[in-house]
């Protein structure tokens, strides 16, 4: 199981979000700041069996347009490793 973490500017997290939602992924958003203006940024959190992980970052990449040269870049992702995992 990999979880991915996915930093993006506000104005991209609806679109990516509904997307991952209508393809069957489980989103968690939370809101969160940082960059040198500290602008608005959303964390998407994906659970996904390994398989998966694949698709849902082509689902993330089609959401988000490229950045503009010489901008920073719309998105940080990273995939890690879940050892465990629980629903309670």
């Amino acid at each position: 199981m990999k979880m991915i973490l996915t930093i993006l500017q506000d104005s991209h997290s609806d679109a990516v979000a509904r997307a991952l939602l209508a393809n069957g992924f489980r989103v968690t958003r939370l809101a969160s700041t940082g960059g040198l203006l500290r602008g608005g940024r959303t964390t998407l959190m994906i659970g996904v069996d390994n398989e998966q992980v694949e698709p849902a970052l082509e689902i993330i990449r089609a959401e988000v347009p490229p950045a503009p040269e010489n901008n920073p870049p719309q998105a940080t992702i990273y995939v890690l490793n879940v050892r465990d995992f629980a629903r309670v």
